[in-house]
């Protein structure tokens, strides 16, 4: 059974996320599976837990918009949608921006955008603090399984798999995040 981390024990949780480690944590709507960004071997790890082709890509989610500015070609984004990503978040709303060089190649897989989030939510965001900076988010199921919603989903899905689980609530959305495309503002996905 992997640790079960209080929002008391964050410091520890952000540690194992350091050392390589993939934790499942409370988002908006579903618990995700998140890791360093920049660990190539964490992120395969992900993708085996998920049985998923690594080419489709995650997202980052951060705490505030100075974690994720890095990853973004900001000369290509349009001032008016900026405005309208900075009056979106922090909140449940993911961006589809012109990824920048600092995003691994494996993490936005066959895309040319990197998608990301500023969470309103606590935990997560507290998570990201704790960490110091964005995580990989992705839904905690298997490919072609409904997203974890529960603790025993968790353990039903990857039992002793992942090395640290988040105990907190999730955001009480009953959907994940609304994703929109930064170049547009056009809605990808509600």
């Amino acid at each position: 059974m992997p640790h079960h981390y209080t929002t008391a024990e964050l410091p520890a949780a952000a540690d194992v996320l350091h050392r390589g480690g993939v934790i499942a944590y409370p988002t908006e709507a579903v618990f995700g599976l998140g890791c360093d960004p920049h660990d190539r071997k964490a992120f395969e790890r992900i993708f085996e837990l998920k049985q998923r082709p690594a080419t489709q890509g995650v997202l980052l989610v951060a705490a505030d918009f100075a974690q994720v500015e890095r990853y973004i070609d900001t000369a290509k984004v349009p001032a008016e949608v900026m405005v309208q990503v900075h009056a979106s978040w922090p909140g449940p709303f993911t961006w589809v921006f012109p990824r920048s060089d600092a995003v691994p190649d494996w993490v936005a897989g066959a895309h040319a955008g990197i998608a990301l989030r500023v969470t309103a939510h606590a935990p997560a965001a507290a998570l990201c603090r704790a960490y110091g900076g964005a995580l990989v988010s992705t839904s905690a199921n298997p490919h072609g399984e409904p997203p974890a919603r529960d603790l025993a989903t968790l353990a039903r899905y990857f039992g002793d798999a992942l090395d640290g689980v988040l105990d907190a609530p999730l955001g009480g959305a009953a959907t994940p995040t609304t994703i929109r495309d930064a170049l547009t503002g056009g809605i990808i996905r509600t």
